[in-house]
């Protein structure tokens, strides 16, 4: 039985640019969905969640930046991994970016081959992994064969980047490990992300670990990185 090819969600509210995508993921054996703002996203979503969402940042009524974090709240949405496509460049567009969730940032004009090489990054990032046994560390359950993580009993709500970073942390405890090796470790080899991008990652995980004082185990070691740890 040939494989079903992974579904992604176009949101731009250029036709030409929708339709451009559409043909150059097309040829590379992606199915392809359309979306001018959104709301119409937020339909295609509900009827059908994509494999991966291409969002613009600049769209009619809601911006992308708000709509990628409305997806990053919902428990439902939370997971699907989104790259965002925008004209603004600077250092501070991409980190608010990443901020609110986007698993990768690519600035238009950009070449289609640039462009399928980062889908197919993150689709591989993403992709299951070999099942495992659940790791818990004081109340912390990290269950790596169905991706769900708990605290105190508590589902938390991560990213795809947050969920594979955690997954790392507690499967790599007490070594320090600097920002280039977590980008190898969690985003792969010659995948070019700045290597701030960890640093806004650890940030969002904190946030999300610290209603239940987990931050703690995931400390920043000075001039070096980062390591978990369940020792303070």
């Amino acid at each position: 039985m040939p494989a079903i090819a992974p579904t992604i969600l176009i949101v731009d509210d250029e036709p030409a640019i929708r339709q451009m995508l559409d043909f150059a993921l097309a040829s590379s054996g992606y199915s392809c969905r359309g979306a001018g703002d959104a709301e119409q996203a937020q339909a295609s979503i509900g009827a059908a969640p994509p494999d991966l969402i291409l969002l613009d940042w600049m769209l009619p009524g809601i911006s992308g930046l708000d709509f990628a974090r409305r997806l990053r709240r919902d428990p439902k949405t939370c997971r699907i991994p989104i790259i965002m496509l925008t004209a603004r460049g600077e250092e501070d567009d991409r980190i608010s970016g990443l901020d609110v969730g986007a698993d990768d940032y690519v600035t238009k004009p950009f070449s289609t081959r640039e462009l399928l090489a980062r889908i197919r990054a993150v689709l591989r990032r993403n992709a299951p992994a070999a099942s495992g046994a659940a790791i818990e560390a004081e109340g912390l359950r990290v269950d790596m064969e169905t991706h769900r993580v708990t605290a105190r009993g508590d589902a938390l709500v991560l990213s795809p980047t947050e969920l594979r970073l955690l997954q790392f942390f507690v499967t790599h405890p007490e070594r320090v490990y600097s920002r280039s090796q977590l980008l190898d470790g969690v985003w792969g080899d010659n995948v070019h992300i700045e290597e701030r991008t960890v640093d806004v990652h650890i940030r969002r995980l904190r946030k999300v670990l610290e209603p239940y004082h987990y931050d703690r185990f995931i400390q920043t070691v000075r001039s070096v990185g980062y390591r978990f740890s369940t020792q303070t």
